[in-house]
């Protein structure tokens, strides 16, 4: 199953009901939602700075990465991004594609 970085930015709203729920019922929210979308959490941490939580997750699909991260950006609270990970399989393969490339200007 694939894997994907989610990185979480709260803003005043989000920040409020941290507050209000605390770290590890947002974390339960989370998991349960992943599970739903068929997908599991695999790490889970709050952090200091620009980005306030990173999640690894399994979820089945791109189509589904996307449609979490739509449905939580579009309630305003928290900004998602996403990121797909590789394996270093993964990578071994791509290094071994042929891409017919041509530089600028060659």
């Amino acid at each position: 199953m694939p894997k994907f970085l989610l990185k979480a930015s709260y803003n005043t709203d989000g920040t409020k009901g941290l507050l209000k729920d605390g770290g590890t019922s947002r974390k339960a929210l989370v998991q349960k939602l992943i599970k739903g979308l068929g997908g599991k959490v695999e790490a889970f941490y709050y952090a200091f700075g620009e980005t306030d939580v990173f999640v690894i997750v399994d979820l089945p699909d791109n189509v589904t990465a996307a449609a979490y991260g739509l449905v939580v950006n579009a309630v305003g609270a928290v900004r998602i991004s996403t990121t797909p990970l590789l394996t270093p399989e993964e990578v071994d393969e791509a290094c071994k594609k042929t891409v017919p490339y041509t530089p600028p200007g060659k």
